[in-house]
């Protein structure tokens, strides 16, 4: 892995395992980023700097890590989190839109949560999320809530694999390269 870009001061503790989820894939872990208070505290910090002056109605994030990130962020604002959640994960009262995608190892099923009291509607959301890899994910999230009749002010990642994609509208702490 060879880092292009980071505005993080914190020391970058990222594991990585060849071969998983399958065979020829490598995962990044940025779980140690999560667990050192410091370097957390600081990743939460920078999402804020970039998203306070867009007057967001909702942070969204999908399972499991954006989860993390985006709880942090949504409560910090004092805005309103959206979980975005695996299919099957949420009764089918509450899913206002199920969709799949194609990740880097296989299709995926996310679902988004209906608001309370109130619809997508005109309201602003900023998506955000661990690893922007091919893109799929987000793009996916973003169509979805378009789709519903919102508008999505960004987008934020931890941490960009530059050679997997070509985003440039995308916010995100660390740029790099798996080779």
């Amino acid at each position: 892995m060879k880092i292009l870009r980071n505005v993080l001061k914190s020391k970058l503790n990222i594991r990585t395992e060849k071969n998983f989820p399958k065979e020829g894939i490598e995962f990044i872990d940025i779980m140690p980023l999560i667990i050192q208070k410091n370097t957390f505290e600081e990743i939460i910090e920078k999402f804020i700097e970039e998203i306070k002056e867009k007057n967001v109605d909702y942070i969204v994030g999908p399972e499991a890590r954006g989860f993390i990130i985006g709880a942090a962020i949504a409560s910090r604002l004092k805005i309103g989190f959206i979980p975005v959640r695996k299919a099957g994960k949420l009764p089918p009262s509450t899913v206002t839109r199920q969709f799949e995608y194609e990740k880097e190892y296989g299709k995926d099923q996310l679902e988004l949560p209906k608001l309370v009291d109130e619809k997508y509607e005109n309201k602003k959301f900023y998506i955000v999320d661990d690893i922007y890899a091919t893109g799929n994910t987000m793009s996916a999230i973003k169509q979805a809530i378009i789709d519903e009749g919102g508008i999505v002010t960004g987008q934020g990642v931890i941490m960009n694999i530059k050679e997997l994609n070509n985003e440039s509208n995308l916010f995100s702490l660390l740029d790099i390269n798996e080779n």
